[in-house]
């Protein structure tokens, strides 16, 4: 893992916009790397101010797109759009993992891969993008990151509850009951879990996560996705023909 110098191409590209290089350096840096860098500054503190801007947009946005929609089922879906697991695989979809500057104990153990880091680094991002370009320029990015989501039922179902989303895609297919082995690692003091689920022989991915339930969730978010990225390919297949 190298450090950003000036920009970071690849990111920004996948981002849409330019950040100051120093701001996009700080929400890159974790806090393992910085300890062990002589205490250098960290994202916590960009990934707090990300994570107001993250609420206010998804809030707005789902307050005037959706006015049939009551108090509790605005909330629910809130939930899900701003949760671990949907930051995760948006941070996933763009590469973010592959820029994080880690601590080599977090290298060692997959930090750049795990949910909780890459979900406070998106943040953090949003609170560089915030500082770089103003308000503006946040939300909008936010609100393009998480529109995939919005806009797909059985994804934006899979950020609420990837579990159960995974039972109904698989059962709507025939495929039974997705099947999860999970596999422990690492000492007692930094468990790491591995979670792979299979559906039918339709899908097999695998998850991973700090507990059993969350690599399981990861897994079947993974395997959501992919499920529903073979949809579209089947749909774009027909209506070509």
């Amino acid at each position: 893992m190298t450090a950003v110098t000036g920009t970071s191409p690849r990111l920004l590209e996948a981002l849409g916009l330019d950040i100051e290089p120093e701001l996009l350096q700080l929400a890159l840096t974790h806090r393992s790397y910085a300890y062990e860098n002589g205490g250098l500054p960290h994202n916590e503190r960009l990934e707090f101010l990300g994570d107001s801007i993250l609420g206010r947009a998804v809030t707005v946005m789902l307050y005037l797109e959706n006015p049939g929609l009551d108090e509790g089922e605005l909330a629910k879906r809130r939930a899900g759009l701003v949760s671990t697991v949907a930051l995760a695989e948006i941070a996933r979809t763009i590469g973010l993992g592959e820029h994080i500057l880690l601590g080599k104990g977090e290298m060692q153990t997959g930090g750049a891969d795990k949910s909780s880091i890459l979900a406070d680094t998106l943040e953090a991002v949003f609170g560089a993008t915030f500082l770089s370009a103003g308000s503006e320029a946040a939300e909008q990015l936010v609100l393009r990151l998480v529109r995939p989501l919005v806009d797909d039922p059985d994804r934006l179902g899979a950020a609420l509850d990837p579990k159960t989303t995974l039972q109904e895609i698989a059962a709507r297919r025939g495929a039974g009951v997705p099947v999860y082995v999970v596999a422990p690692s690492g000492p007692d003091h930094a468990r790491v879990f591995t979670a792979t689920v299979t559906v039918g022989n339709l899908v097999t991915e695998t998850g991973v996560g700090s507990s059993k339930k969350q690599a399981e969730m990861i897994a079947a978010l993974a395997a959501c996705t992919a499920l529903t990225k073979t949809r579209g390919r089947a749909a774009s297949a027909t209506a070509a023909k």
